[in-house]
């Protein structure tokens, strides 16, 4: 994998992440809009600890599919999932 490639991987795999992060540790306010009624907006998102997570989480995937990718063990160049000769 060349490291355009790899940056690109990783960005998709942190996105990805980031929206299965997101809702952790998150609980709705409990007085909500006066107005409206709406009660979604969490009181202390703490966006920054989720960044943070995320890309943790993202590396850690990205390593593991980086050595997937490097490795000769899922290849479609040989092994059964390699195209028939022709």
């Amino acid at each position: 994998m060349g490291w355009v490639s790899g940056i690109v991987v990783f960005f998709l795999i942190w996105w990805v992440a980031l929206f299965a992060v997101l809702p952790i540790g998150t609980a709705p306010n409990p007085d909500g809009d006066p107005d409206t009624g709406w009660r979604g907006v969490p009181v202390r998102p703490r966006l920054l600890r989720k960044v943070l997570l995320t890309t943790l989480v993202a590396a850690v995937i990205w390593l593991g599919v980086y050595a997937l990718i490097e490795s000769d063990w899922l290849s479609f160049r040989s092994g059964w999932l390699a195209l028939p000769e022709k």
